[in-house]
């Protein structure tokens, strides 16, 4: 008996409905549930990180801010007076050291001299030489004598202490000397400056009685000392005002130099600084001696009747009135030092 093949039975399709409601189902339950559970969960997560996070910010950063500042204000605070007590510490042993030091390492008498405020080097070794100073009660003559700072100095029976360094730049009038004490004379330019501080000052070379204009004083005995010797080249410029016309001859011969008692002296440079009176010439020299200018023209014949200086080592009397006086900046002084006034 032949038995014919059944048909396969196709399908069910059911189990694709229900797989295809499954899946729908499933994906409704899991995809809805999922946006729904993911939304929740964002507004869970989300929500309470934010205001976790936020909490937490506030929580952590502020008492971090405040720790941090704490910290800031604990550690910063205290290493900055450990440091400064370290530097005390470390840096007065070394101060006193150094002003030890300096105290037992001698100098020359002339310049301890100078830094007392009692005169230039120059002028100083005449006093040593003259007998004038003592130290520790003994009369010095010797040049080249040192002594140490804890020496007693003495001149003429007064004590000699080194004081600060004073630089004063005066507008001399005219009718006052340059020296330091003139019995003969009714003022002096420390007349003008006794205002001007407490240490014992002295002039950086000299002008006449009759002669104007720009000043030094100081107790800086080294840069007086190199401010008044040619070598240095501390220019002077003067304004002249003569009886007469000058001539350019003259004004030639000055240049190329003129011979007095006491050498040759020649001018650096020489012009009229007003073109319609040659009665007034400016004339730039760096010769310290005295009344030089007044005798290189009394030597050509000519008489001055007024003299003032107007600028000397690169210092000026601008917008400083006569009998006027004023203390140099430290750029000035640092330039003197360094010889930039050449």
């Amino acid at each position: 008996m032949t038995m014919e093949k059944m048909p396969a039975e196709p399908p069910k399709r059911r189990s694709a409905k229900p797989a295809a409601e499954k899946d729908a189902g499933d994906r409704k339950r899991n995809v809805r549930p999922a946006a729904e559970k993911d939304a929740g969960d964002r507004k869970r997560n989300v929500r309470p990180a934010a205001n976790k996070d936020a909490g937490d910010r506030k929580r952590n950063l502020r008492p971090a801010a405040e720790k941090d500042a704490g910290d800031r204000k604990r550690n910063v605070r205290p290493a900055a007076r450990t440091f400064a007590g370290g530097q005390k510490r470390n840096v007065k042993p070394a101060a006193k050291n150094a002003a030890r030091q300096a105290a037992e390492e001698p100098v020359r008498l002339n310049k301890y001299i100078a830094n007392s405020g009692v005169c230039a080097r120059r002028e100083a070794d005449e006093l040593i030489k003259d007998g004038y100073i003592t130290v520790n009660g003994i009369k010095v003559t010797e040049m080249g004598h040192k002594v140490k700072l804890s020496d007693t100095v003495e001149y003429k029976g007064k004590k000699l202490v080194p004081g600060k360094k004073v630089y004063i730049l005066l507008n001399k009038p005219k009718g006052y000397v340059t020296t330091v004490k003139d019995p003969h004379a009714d003022a002096t330019v420390l007349d003008l400056v006794k205002d001007a501080t407490t240490e014992r000052i002295y002039t950086v070379g000299r002008l006449d009685k009759s002669t104007t204009g720009v000043l030094l004083l100081t107790n800086d005995g080294d840069l007086a000392g190199k401010l008044t010797h040619p070598s240095y080249g501390a220019r002077k410029i003067y304004h002249v005002f003569t009886d007469k016309d000058v001539t350019r001859h003259d004004m030639e011969a000055i240049v190329g130099g003129v011979t007095l008692e006491d050498g040759t002296i020649s001018a650096d440079a020489i012009s009229y600084p007003d073109m319609e009176d040659h009665t007034q010439v400016g004339l730039e020299i760096h010769s310290g001696q005295n009344r030089v200018v007044r005798r290189v023209f009394e030597k050509l014949g000519y008489h001055v009747r007024k003299l003032d200086r107007v600028s000397f080592a690169g210092l000026t009397k601008k917008n400083l009135q006569r009998g006027h006086w004023r203390h140099l900046t430290d750029k000035e002084v640092s330039m003197l030092k360094r010889g930039i006034y050449k």
